[in-house]
């Protein structure tokens, strides 16, 4: 039981987080799947490192499924792209097995966290230039529409 006091700092941190906070966290949570799958990999836990990375494919597929393509515009069709792209990397991390595939998606990710981090942190003291809030559906952008995902992930995957 003792990630029992763990889920209830996460519970009682998300009741009081924005929905831009909200996101972040989704996004932390997704860098630990990550963490925990590359220290699985290293101990040659197959089955702890699978786990790992099945859930964060299952986060990503939350923030897939809430995203608001009539509000959203652009930045969710960018962000719709990404999760696809890196949903692909994750699959193939899987096999590849490398601790190379993994970091690749720990940077991805991280930097997209660092921009969401960046946008909830001016929403919280009212930044006039902070992007709007999305509604918590995590379609905005956290850079006011226009975040340039191109810069995180690999070109020879992203136009498709």
């Amino acid at each position: 039981m003792s990630t029992q006091p763990a889920f209830s700092y996460l519970q009682t941190a998300a009741q009081g987080a924005s929905p831009v906070g909200l996101v972040v966290q989704l996004y932390d949570t997704i860098l630990r799947d990550f963490s925990r799958a590359k220290a699985a990999q290293a101990a040659g836990d197959i089955e702890g490192r699978v786990k790992q990375l099945n859930h964060a494919l299952t986060v990503i597929a939350h923030l897939q499924s809430v995203l608001d393509f009539e509000q959203g515009g652009e930045a969710a069709k960018r962000f719709q792209q990404f999760y696809n792209v890196t949903r692909e990397l994750i699959v193939q991390a899987n096999a590849k097995a490398t601790d190379e595939s993994i970091d690749q998606l720990i940077a991805l990710y991280s930097k997209v966290r660092q921009a969401w981090y960046q946008a909830d942190q001016k929403l919280a003291v009212g930044d006039p230039d902070a992007p709007s809030q999305p509604g918590g559906n995590g379609a905005g952008s956290p850079r006011g529409g226009q975040m340039d995902l191109d810069d995180s992930v690999p070109r020879r995957r992203w136009d498709t």
